[in-house]
């Protein structure tokens, strides 16, 4: 698999644009990825903001992640887009019947493949050696499209987690 995904950003976008990542539960099938794009776009082309166009881009990521991004250089997003924006995705999340909410998972990527892991099982698998410093992790806590770019897909060693990790074993 692939994780090369900056060929798919928009170039004109500020490096500050806003981002929100949303994990599904599982991968979509083939016609699903293809039908949710046309959704994905038709979204991003008529997403408002107290009246006026946002300047928006929306894709699904490795069959798996929703990424909405608003470059708000000319139009902020707002309480009320921001609403919109989740509405959507919930709405996608129950025509595909997929959680794209589900926040107690979080996303690995191990022998070729993005894995899902529980929280409470991420320690175990760790000092078990399913996961280690380096295997790659999905940060969806990221807001920026700067942070997307250098930060999004990063070794567990350079995340959050490996704190909580590094706390965990020394207890």
């Amino acid at each position: 698999m692939n994780l090369d995904f900056h060929h798919l950003l928009p170039e004109d976008f500020s490096p500050d644009s806003r981002v929100w990542i949303y994990q599904g539960s599982r991968v979509l099938t083939l016609s699903e990825a293809l039908e949710l794009e046309v959704h994905l776009n038709g979204f991003a082309a008529d997403w408002i903001s107290h009246g006026a166009d946002v300047k928006a881009y929306a894709n699904l990521f490795f069959g798996q992640f929703i990424v909405l991004m608003a470059d708000e250089t000319k139009t902020g997003v707002s309480g009320c887009s921001t609403d919109s924006s989740v509405r959507f995705v919930k709405q996608m999340g129950e025509r595909f019947r997929i959680d794209f909410f589900e926040r107690t998972m979080l996303a690995f990527y191990v022998k070729n493949k993005i894995e899902l892991l529980p929280v409470s099982q991420v320690e175990y698998a760790f000092q078990n050696q399913f996961i280690s410093a380096d295997t790659l992790y999905f940060n969806n806590v990221i807001t920026s499209r700067r942070e997307l770019e250098s930060q999004w897909i990063i070794p567990v060693k350079e995340s959050w987690l490996w704190q909580r990790l590094a706390i965990t074993a020394s207890e």
